[in-house]
């Protein structure tokens, strides 16, 4: 299910909370009365969020140590909002991303590998704060990754933009683009 699909279910359930709840709501005006209803929806959706899973994790080094080191470190941890069985990891050499409740598949993407990249948010995403990592690589087996509901995504594509750059300086990397 989408993020918009959930808004939608979650509006009407509390609009039908509302009318069979015997509240008198005749004194109210349809604008302040749907705002209302906007936010319950909203707040609703994030604190079931919160109680699916944790929140996501992020390296804060005071340094660029964590990238240098010889051993794959953690950068960020999350899962797209209101999912129970995709996980995203980005690690100073690859992007792991782990689908399943019971059996599990794993896809890595290693960060040399990764050409281009961008995010994207629509107006009701830009709202609870999520967005789309669309990922272009040179991944045989999946050129073309989308990170779908990431918090924050700002915050995620600016890591792993920098994972990126340190990746390929690291292993003396370039490529170069035909004009």
């Amino acid at each position: 299910m989408s993020v918009s699909e959930a808004q939608l279910r979650t509006k009407a359930r509390v609009w039908q909370a509302l009318a069979q709840s015997g509240l008198d709501i005749s004194a109210l005006d349809k604008a302040t009365l749907e705002s209302l209803v906007d936010l319950v929806t909203e707040a609703a959706l994030i604190e079931i969020d919160s109680e699916i899973g944790q929140a996501e994790k992020v390296a804060t080094p005071a340094s660029d140590d964590v990238l240098n080191d010889h051993k794959e470190d953690v950068l960020w941890e999350g899962r797209p909002f209101l999912s129970l069985t995709l996980h995203y990891t980005i690690t100073d050499e690859r992007i792991r991303i782990t689908e399943g409740f019971f059996g599990k598949s794993r896809e890595n993407i290693e960060l040399v590998r990764i050409q281009d990249m961008d995010y994207t948010q629509t107006f009701g995403e830009r709202i609870l704060n999520l967005g789309d990592i669309h990922v272009r690589s040179h991944d045989p087996s999946n050129p073309e990754v989308v990170l779908k509901n990431v918090k924050d995504p700002e915050n995620v594509y600016e890591i792993l933009r920098r994972a990126v750059l340190n990746a390929r300086r690291k292993h003396n990397f370039t490529y170069r683009e035909e004009m």
